[in-house]
């Protein structure tokens, strides 16, 4: 039977937890902020779908037993953004749809800290230890190297190129270890 909701994760510096409905204003945040959505497609998310995200998010739980976390700073309570692991039915192969998905994505003031790798790792461990998964996957903008830099130190590796909605892509795997 899928866990309802996410599990809370602490790390020295972040807070993993579930998503609320409190979240809903600063999921609009991040998707309508210029730094973040240039490598999502470029324009800002309607706070509408945002909604329908955090929906999608809370129902991953509920339907697969795994899905995305909301991250908090632990000094601050501040959220910083979102990560974790989903089914995104993308159609960019058996290869990348037959495997668990990651993702990250951070408001700019959780830039360049290390908290994408730090809450990641700790998602993956869970992850693998919940589920035993043999691979996960992710999909990058090839233009966005802070995140390939990410990836590679969670010890992903490029396997491909695909296109998702008219951007190529790097489509990237990581065996457990």
């Amino acid at each position: 039977m899928p866990i309802r909701s996410a599990p809370e994760i602490r790390t020295e510096r972040l807070r993993l937890r579930p998503h609320r409905r409190d979240d809903a204003a600063d999921i609009v945040k991040l998707w309508q902020d210029p730094a973040v959505v240039h490598h999502f497609g470029g324009q800002p998310v309607a706070a509408e779908d945002c909604w329908n995200r955090l929906l999608r998010y809370v129902g991953h739980w509920a339907v697969n037993g795994y899905g995305l976390w909301a991250v908090e700073e632990l000094e601050t309570g501040r959220f910083i953004g979102d990560v974790g692991l989903f089914e995104g039915r993308r159609g960019l192969g058996e290869r990348f749809d037959s495997a668990p998905e990651a993702g990250w994505v951070l408001l700019p003031a959780g830039h360049g800290k290390g908290y994408a790798r730090e809450a990641m790792n700790a998602a993956l461990r869970w992850g693998e230890s919940e589920h035993r998964w043999p691979r996960t996957v992710c999909m990058i903008d090839p233009e966005n190297l802070p995140s390939i830099r990410t990836a590679q130190a969670l010890g992903y590796a490029e396997y491909g190129r695909g296109s998702y909605r008219g951007k190529e892509l790097v489509l990237l795997e990581r065996t457990k270890p």
